[in-house]
């Protein structure tokens, strides 16, 4: 028998299925479908930007990691927002006019044309990389929704995960860029407003945050940024999050995918004002939750957030708010999919095709693709004991190191070669799996050796080899069309 949460739900996954069917009609071509033909506005590109970055994990794995950790894991928070104020400043703008320039898609086009590599074995590899850690990243969200099913009605974990697969595969399959924009718009807003009122609830339940902080340092967690501890290097570790926003391809394809670089100055004021509100919820409800729910552990600590709707609000207004936590989940599963899917049309497809394909071909493909990814990241999804945390600290590791460095040389040096570029991201892609896999990712957080070492190696083999002569006017010429608006 349906209850309200459950109509609630129904009628809010139906109106996103409602957006895919309606930019199915619009979405004709691949630039359409992956990039939405450069033609977004600035309200659409910052919330859904942001809205695609939090993900399942702003409202799940920030505040469980609170939970168990205290105010030490605060510097996560606090690396990611300096993160996306350096990259709306640094990358935006720059990135925009390249990519039009080089007419690329996606990032793995936009790395080929940039560093004119002859092999095509950048794009490829890029390419590569970005479906094996987009994979991981997908499953991440699954589990997230998984875990929201269980708890709201109770239903088995597989169940819970193959509905909440099929509803984004449906919409992201149809609408392709655009839907998965508008949708995340709307999920954004949906997220903003609810990790702001739940822990204002709370603060007025409780009466204030003494006793949250009293329970946590009799429980032994850490209750400022300083004790428990925590040593430069945990400090380092943590906040080092920051460092994945410049490889993240799926947030860095809201710049592409802008109208104008003259929309960035008004889309950072509102993605940076959207992430401060947004992560200072997050923390406040991991803090809140320990006095609330006390003894959460193995995974059941990223459901806090739940539980409070859950206390807090009647049926109906909790189901509103619960989807919000799914709209989280799906805003950035999403974009995923799609950057996938780009992966392999744009960059394997295209370039190993005998023939040039049609635009109606390449988009079928794009559309499939969608469909495959979704089944692989679903059978890494199906296991209960994974976490959202651990999923996505893995897969944005793995952008942050092999991307990062690669985005700021293409953007800032103008003579960094293409042998320099692909050297540089391998091996920051396989020093995050060989450090993750040996276990030391206890010591230091992987993106860290592995951001580190991607640098010095580009720098290394820059001193060896020589760019293309095109390379250095067409930075110039870009550097100066960015600077003239």
């Amino acid at each position: 028998m349906f209850n309200i949460e459950v109509i609630i739900f129904i009628v809010y996954l139906a109106v996103l299925i409602a957006i895919g069917l309606y930019f199915y009609r619009k979405t004709s071509s691949i630039g359409g479908f992956l990039l939405g033909d450069r033609g977004l506005g600035s309200w659409v590109t910052a919330i859904s930007a942001q809205a695609s970055d939090m993900s399942g994990w702003l409202l799940m794995g920030l505040p469980g990691a609170i939970y168990l950790g205290g105010l030490s894991e605060v510097w996560i928070g606090i690396g990611l927002f300096f993160g996306t104020v350096v990259n709306w400043y640094m990358i935006s703008s720059r990135l925009r006019v390249y990519t039009e320039r080089a007419n690329a898609l996606t990032l793995s086009t936009f790395f080929d044309h940039r560093f004119k590599d002859p092999t095509k074995a950048l794009r490829i590899i890029s390419a590569i990389i970005i479906l094996v850690f987009f994979t991981i990243y997908s499953s991440s969200g699954m589990v997230a929704a998984g875990k929201l099913f269980q708890v709201m009605f109770g239903w088995d974990y597989t169940v819970a995960v193959i509905i909440g697969t099929v509803v984004i595969v449906f919409y992201t399959f149809l609408g392709g860029y655009l839907a998965v924009c508008w949708t995340d718009l709307i999920q954004g807003m949906l997220m903003i407003i609810a990790i702001t009122v739940v822990p204002v609830l709370a603060i007025i339940e409780m009466g204030s945050m003494d006793g949250a902080m009293t329970m946590m340092a009799e429980q032994g967690l850490s209750t400022s940024l300083f004790n428990g501890g925590l040593s430069v290097v945990a400090i380092i570790s943590t906040m080092a999050w920051g460092l994945g926003y410049f490889g993240q391809p799926h947030i860095l394809a809201r710049f592409m995918g802008i109208k104008s670089i003259k929309e960035l100055p008004k889309a950072r004021i509102i993605a940076i004002a959207w992430v401060a509100i947004a992560l200072v919820g997050a923390i406040l409800v991991g803090i809140l939750a320990i006095p609330l729910f006390p003894g959460l552990s193995g995974g059941a600590q990223e459901t806090v957030f739940m539980l409070m709707i859950r206390r807090f609000f009647p049926a109906w207004i909790g189901g509103i708010f619960l989807a919000a936590i799914m709209a989280a989940i799906m805003s950035t599963i999403d974009s995923q999919l799609l950057v996938c899917s780009s992966a392999l049309t744009e960059d394997i497809f295209e370039v190993f095709s005998k023939k040039k394909p049609t635009d109606q071909q390449v988009v079928l493909f794009g559309r499939l693709a969608v469909i495959g990814i979704s089944i692989i990241a679903l059978f890494f999804a199906l296991s209960p004991n994974n976490t959202v945390m651990g999923l996505v600290s893995y897969s944005w590791a793995g952008f942050g190191a092999a991307f990062g460095p690669l985005v700021i040389f293409a953007l800032y040096s103008k003579k960094t070669t293409w042998q320099a570029a692909l050297s540089g991201m391998l091996v920051g892609a396989v020093t995050v799996v060989i450090w993750k896999n040996v276990g030391l990712s206890s010591v230091m957080y992987e993106i860290v050796p592995g951001f580190i070492l991607n640098c010095v190696t580009i720098l290394i083999v820059n001193l060896f080899t020589t760019p293309d002569a095109s390379i250095a006017a067409e930075f110039e010429s870009v550097v100066a069309e960015v600077n003239a608006k």
